[in-house]
């Protein structure tokens, strides 16, 4: 599968913070969180339907394939060893932004280091 572009990543790990909390994303809820439009969020649960990720036609919940909650899952990991590291040992501000941007360019090689380390900090 072709690779997700940063503005898709952002969706589906919104929609499956959404999904977990409550079973299913709306539209209007996705386009609070992001803070954006709807007919941008529209546009994007589109593309993200058609590459099988998500299940969703126009006026009803959006839910998740099995595809799109292990790539959502791998994302959201990405996120949070990031935040993890920028607030609670560099203790950055806006941590959680800089941690958004940075989960798009880093390899799961380098994230893995990043979590060694993370984890060597706390001992």
């Amino acid at each position: 599968m072709e690779k997700l572009s940063q503005s898709q990543e952002d969706y589906l790990e919104e929609i499956y913070i959404q999904v977990l909390k409550n079973g299913f994303a709306k539209v209007t809820d996705i386009a609070g969180a992001l803070e954006v439009k709807k007919a941008s969020v529209t546009s994007a649960l589109n593309q993200l339907c058609a590459r099988g990720l998500i299940n969703y036609s126009p006026y009803a919940a959006v839910t998740m394939t099995d595809n799109g909650k292990k790539l959502a899952k791998q994302i959201l990991k990405k996120h949070k060893i990031l935040k993890e590291l920028f607030s609670e040992i560099l203790k950055l501000d806006n941590a959680d932004k800089i941690a958004c941007e940075v989960e798009h360019l880093i390899s799961d090689k380098n994230l893995d280091k990043i979590n060694v380390f993370i984890s060597e900090y706390k001992k």
